[in-house]
């Protein structure tokens, strides 16, 4: 598209082309099933100083709100020599990764068909009380230009389902939800074999698990936990626009201070296929691979282009809004710890006394963390024992890197469609984390 941009100030135009589907079961009643489309537009004007923002759904619009924002700005001869205006890099590129497999080409008969699959394998548990399905799919094709010659075309596609269930034994209670998330629609087959595991585990579970003994104990994380622990408790700080204005933070988080043993590495990047695939940002930035962690020394961390300016960095592909109503802060995409070499089975043989914790239900952290285990077990003499209750492991982010003292070698990335990341009101976006099996000494379990 071709806009007149107003001298002396930056102007960008974020245009978004949305397909979204949902739909959602209550036992077999359906309750909500909707497809739409449509197509919106956020506008930016800087004048070296300030932000000013528009957001609107009328496209023949966008030069209108343009010239308003620019009557509230203040032109600048020497925009050029802004920190902020210069990390604004103008990337000319199409990256259409998902034409000809668009969401929109799925006939909705076989979104229903895959969801009403999953209900046999529900029912068929006497202990479930109550199940919910629900599907999730967005497919969005976004152009990007700007005041320095950006013109960008890509697009990004994500779906998913997820089975809620409710179990009961007398008074022994137990929820669960087993959800699958891809890129595109085959993704989501052969899901049956994981769902009937995953609700055999619950009710062995329910019907078996004891309370923790409190304590301090070596602790397993099962992939999806590491891929909590790296996105809650190390990711969100990572975000440099915690750091703008706040020197003891910085001190903090000062790059080349080691944090973890020489085998540890966490990696954020939009690049990975997944929930977190994002190729530009909602600046126009290309994705990075950003190395936060690199053998156990900080060297990394997360920027747009205000926040890189302020701790004199580069941008890393990491502004990020929900939609088209938001303005891009900082944000991850899929965070995860890098694989070791140890094996599974090494890290439980090696393990006297421990939890291996299979799943969490929340956690959240920033200098501390918490986590909600919803799935775990003893470990006793390097064996798997007993399902056990924990209301919530704690510790300090940077002594539980230190104490990591076991990488497994099985990597996973996790997809994710219910849920989402939160941040300054922006939920839920999407996005990816994962890792291998990890174990950490010397946490506090109640």
């Amino acid at each position: 598209m071709d806009f007149h941009y107003p001298a002396g100030l930056y102007t960008d135009v974020r245009i978004e082309h949305v397909f979204e589907t949902r739909i959602r079961y209550t036992e077999r009643n359906l309750e909500d099933c909707k497809e739409q489309s449509y197509s919106a537009a956020f506008i930016r004007v800087y004048d070296g100083a300030q932000w000013y923002y528009a957001s609107s759904s009328d496209l023949q619009g966008i030069q209108g709100e343009i010239d308003a924002l620019a009557k509230l700005a203040a032109p600048s001869d020497s925009l050029d020599e802004s920190p902020v205006y210069q990390r604004l890099i103008p990337h000319t590129d199409t990256a259409l990764a998902f034409v000809g497999r668009e969401l929109s080409s799925v006939p909705l008969e076989k979104k229903l068909a895959l969801l009403q699959s999953a209900m046999p394998i529900a029912e068929q548990n006497e202990y479930v009380t109550l199940r919910k399905y629900i599907y999730i799919d967005s497919y969005k094709q976004q152009e990007f230009y700007s005041s320095k010659g950006a013109a960008l075309l890509f697009d990004r596609q994500r779906l998913g389902f997820a089975v809620s269930v409710h179990m009961a034994a007398g008074e022994k209670l137990m929820q669960t939800q087993y959800s699958k998330a891809g890129n595109v629609f085959p993704d989501l087959f052969g899901f049956a074999p994981e769902l009937e595991a995953e609700i055999a585990d619950c009710e062995d579970f329910m019907l078996r698990s004891e309370p923790v003994e409190p304590g301090v104990y070596s602790v397993i994380f099962a992939p999806i936990v590491t891929g909590v622990f790296a996105h809650e408790c190390f990711g969100h700080k990572s975000e440099s626009d915690f750091m703008i204005g706040d020197e003891e933070t910085k001190k903090e988080w000062m790059l080349g201070k080691r944090v973890g043993p020489d085998n540890l590495t966490i990696i954020e990047t939009g690049l990975e296929p997944g929930s977190g695939y994002v190729p530009f940002d909602d600046e126009g930035n290309a994705a990075t691979k950003t190395y936060l962690v690199q053998n156990g020394i900080l060297t990394g961390r997360l920027h747009n282009a205000d926040s890189a300016a302020d701790l004199g960095e580069g941008v890393t592909g990491n502004a990020r809004a929900m939609n088209f109503e938001y303005p891009p802060i900082v944000r991850m995409t899929t965070t995860y710890i890098d694989g070791g070499t140890q094996t599974v089975d090494e890290l439980i043989a090696g393990t006297e006394n421990g939890i291996y914790v299979k799943s969490v239900s929340h956690g959240s952290g920033m200098s501390t963390f918490t986590l909600a285990p919803s799935l775990a077990y003893y470990i006793k003499d390097g064996k798997l024992g007993k399902p056990v209750r924990i209301s919530v492991i704690s510790g300090n982010v940077f002594k539980a890197l230190s104490d990591i003292d076991g990488i497994a070698d099985d990597l996973k990335l996790l997809s994710f469609v219910t849920g989402g990341c939160g941040k300054m009101d922006q939920f839920p976006l999407s996005v990816g984390f994962g890792g291998p099996h990890i174990r950490i000494q010397n946490m506090q379990v109640q």
